[in-house]
């Protein structure tokens, strides 16, 4: 049972916060910090540990380290000067530890042009003030933060610093340790981040991303990869185009093929944990044709052409069996065209690869947090609390499953992320931080709290 008294005064605490809490999180999202820049982002982190008073480790991931673990998903962008930085709330003993994690990296936001402002702007629009920002009415005290990773994830990053904070302010002490991990590169795939943290040995009781599952606490995520397919054609003027082989015109089959075979798998393939949160979606898997390069000049026959794909797969399937099923379906569109069966299309796996990561939904510490949020979480906009399911994205919990450490992503609510005027809700920034509080008691477990 939660000390009345003690939530009362985290309650005050967060209240009188608020505007040092939106304020820092603005700050954050006003430092540029696309995959493979950041540097400012993480040194803005470190300083914000330290002023807190946690232990700090601030260090570069070691690739050739990393390249020994399968699971690693190397980016190609070097790790020199972009460190991930974690710093320790030691405990006093006794009781169990947590991970908070959440990364700084963020996704283009190009185009521009699609943005109402300036994507690192950082501006909070707030309810019954004029604005001329997208999206339904802002509801809540605290209005709307937009820019390029307020949802993704710099609110959830910063909320884990307030709980934490709130906790040490308002003079609490844990017996188990709390760890906050600013990681870089989650959006490349996370291996010079996360998966450096856990090799770094960083492990803990429990693990929480505070992505921005709002309406769901994400336990599940499919398996992905990425591959890219070459066609090899033969370049000519446009004015003796019969003399040369159109690479594009080749390619065009495939790129239809794996549309058809898309929705083959969409209907045939289902996972229960995936459906949950839109059972009429009926969809556990994607298979994205993402990206497609042919030719330079409008006068020119292209000779080459080349397509990359995201592809996810559900439990059952494996990174082995899904690599081999894409060799048979390319060879059989191959097999149609006179030019490719004498010059087969190469296939290039890349970037993103695992394996469906589940964590089982019974396991003790995701059942403490289905209560915590049961009890804890004010949203009077919401009637049922957050449901466990899975999500079709990629996440670094992953990571944590092959170090036996339960895992679960929970974290702001808004809308935009990976698009155009991205947002998060402020009050849900608010409510997140004092959940996020009120489970690291009872996880942890209270050492000392002040009294009266």
């Amino acid at each position: 049972m939660d000390d009345p008294s003690l939530i009362a005064r985290l309650d005050a605490w967060l209240d009188a916060r608020a505007d040092e809490l939106v304020d820092t999180i603005v700050r954050l999202v006003r430092i540029p910090s696309v995959v493979g820049h950041e540097a400012k982002a993480q040194a803005f982190m470190r300083d914000r540990y330290l002023a807190a008073g946690l232990d700090v480790d601030v260090f570069e991931a070691d690739r050739e380290a990393l390249r020994q673990h399968p699971a690693f998903v190397d980016s190609g962008v070097s790790f020199a000067g972009r460190p991930n930085v974690v710093a320790t709330w030691v405990g006093a003993g006794g009781g169990r530890s947590l991970i908070l994690n959440g990364h700084t990296d963020v996704v283009s936001p190009e185009p521009r042009s699609a943005w109402a402002i300036d994507p690192f702007a950082g501006q909070v629009a707030l309810p019954g003030a004029p604005s001329a920002m997208p999206g339904p009415p802002i509801r809540g005290r605290r209005g709307r933060l937009y820019g390029r990773g307020a949802q993704d994830m710099k609110s959830g990053l910063i909320a884990s610093l307030f709980a934490v904070r709130a906790l040490k302010e308002i003079g609490v002490r844990l017996k188990g340790d709390l760890i906050l991990e600013s990681v870089i590169e989650e959006e490349a795939g996370g291996g010079g981040g996360t998966l450096a943290c856990f090799m770094r040995g960083y492990q803990a009781d429990g693990f929480i991303a505070t992505e921005p599952h709002w309406r769901d606490v994400a336990i599940a995520h499919p398996g992905i990869l990425y591959f890219r397919v070459v066609v090899e054609g033969r370049s000519a003027h446009a004015g003796r185009a019969h003399q040369g082989i159109n690479a594009a015109v080749e390619m065009a089959p495939i790129i239809s093929a794996l549309g058809e075979w898309d929705r083959e798998r969409a209907d045939s393939l289902h996972h229960e944990l995936f459906e949950r949160l839109d059972p009429t979606a009926r969809r556990s898997c994607h298979l994205n044709v993402g990206v497609v390069r042919a030719g330079d000049w409008p006068s020119t026959v292209p000779g080459r052409a080349e397509v990359e794909v995201r592809m996810s797969f559900v439990p059952g399937e494996t990174e082995a069996s899904v690599k081999r099923a894409i060799a048979e379906r390319i060879h059989a569109v191959a097999q149609r065209s006179a030019w490719l069966r004498e010059h087969p299309p190469r296939i290039e796996f890349f970037g993103w690869h695992t394996d469906p990561w589940l964590q089982d939904e019974h396991h003790p510490f995701v059942q403490a947090f289905a209560q915590c949020l049961r009890d804890a979480r004010p949203d009077p906009d919401v009637d049922e609390p957050p449901i466990l399911a899975g999500i079709t994205a990629g996440l670094d919990t992953r990571f944590a499953g092959l170090f036996g450490v339960p895992a679960l992503a929970w974290g702001p609510n808004g809308a935009g992320l990976h698009g155009a005027n991205e947002y998060v809700e402020l009050d849900s920034v608010i409510a997140v931080t004092r959940t996020l509080a009120i489970f690291a008691m009872r996880w942890c477990g209270v050492a000392t709290a002040p009294v009266g």
